[in-house]
């Protein structure tokens, strides 16, 4: 080859990496706010593999450090979509009177019973303090409910609003005047390894339940319905290799990088996100028994009536993504 060649190649270079960089300045670019936790597996996977990226999105994630904050947030479209406990997207609409929409399941919330080393039964914390995340929505419900079914009604504890699951088990370990709270994986498995206990999950406590989905405001998707979709198509992409057993090894690596965990906390992390059982739901069906769960818990907890389900569900975004998968 002669050396003429060679202004020729690099220019040629140069100008497939200007377009590149021009494809990639033109990405849509999401902001997403989630909890720490094991239920974003899919999105660790799904941003690793260029799953976005090769639908043309760019996603900034976020880590919430409150359900209050979480909803603020995507109320005034400083995010654009968040994976929280569903419950959090019914606060919006009923509380806030913000017109949201959840459009995709995720998982049964994990969520454990977990306590101080003193306490032995429920009745111990008569007389105690709780934490939740915030006092009245989620998973602050399942544990209202599990003590009343346990002997305990609201006035016979106190409750403390902390915060996010990483605050919870932070408060818990640092106060042992903090008795009780739910915690999920990994948090639920390093608060045994530090000495903590565990009394039981939600789902054989209280049975079925829709724990994270993901929420968008139902105007944002109209507005952008081929971004969602396509956004959604990359996450149940990013679940199904996540599934998949042959990619374990890299999984639990993305779990250990992504939530900073020694490898057996995610190795057993990994356990349960794939139990068929009690893991992350495939394909990230929404449950509608576990969400008629949750809808009762509200309305038990709050005192007040709920709307039908279609008032806060739309999943034709979801349907439309896993037709063209």
């Amino acid at each position: 080859m002669s050396l003429g060649h060679f202004p020729r190649m690099a220019i040629a270079i140069v100008l497939a990496l200007t377009l590149t960089a021009v494809a990639r300045a033109q990405d849509t670019k999401l902001t997403v706010m989630v909890f720490q936790g094991m239920q974003n597996l899919p999105l660790f996977a799904a941003q690793s593999k260029g799953l976005f990226a090769k639908r043309g999105l760019a996603i900034d994630i976020q880590i919430a450090p409150s359900s209050e904050e979480m909803r603020a947030g995507l109320a005034d479209g400083r995010w654009q979509i968040i994976h929280t406990a569903v419950d959090n997207g019914l606060a919006m609409a009923d509380v806030g009177k913000v017109d949201i929409a959840i459009v995709s399941g995720g998982d049964n919330s994990f969520n454990r019973v977990i306590v101080q080393p003193d306490i032995n039964t429920f009745a111990d914390l008569r007389g105690k303090t709780v934490i939740v995340d915030a006092l009245d929505t989620a998973y602050a419900f399942q544990l209202y409910e599990i003590l009343k079914r346990n002997g305990l009604n609201k006035g016979d504890y106190n409750v403390k609003s902390i915060g996010a699951t990483f605050k919870r088990l932070a408060n818990l370990e640092q106060d042992r005047d903090s008795k009780a709270s739910m915690l999920n994986p990994p948090f639920s498995l390093r608060a045994v390894k530090s000495g903590l206990k565990e009394m039981g999950s939600v789902a054989t406590m209280l049975g079925p339940y829709q724990g994270t989905g993901t929420v968008v405001l139902r105007s944002w998707a109209r507005a952008n319905s081929d971004v969602l979709v396509k956004y959604l198509q990359a996450y149940i992409e990013g679940l199904r290799w996540s599934l998949d057993l042959k990619n374990k090894d890299e999984a639990i690596k993305l779990l250990a990088d992504g939530l900073k965990l020694p490898q057996d906390i995610a190795s057993a992390t990994y356990a349960i996100a794939v139990d068929p059982a009690e893991g992350l739901a495939a394909e990230a069906k929404f449950d509608m028994e576990g969400f008629a769960n949750v809808l009762k818990l509200r309305a038990d907890w709050r005192g007040v009536a709920h709307g039908a389900p279609e008032k806060y569900l739309d999943l034709s975004y979801y349907q439309k993504a896993l037709a063209g998968l």
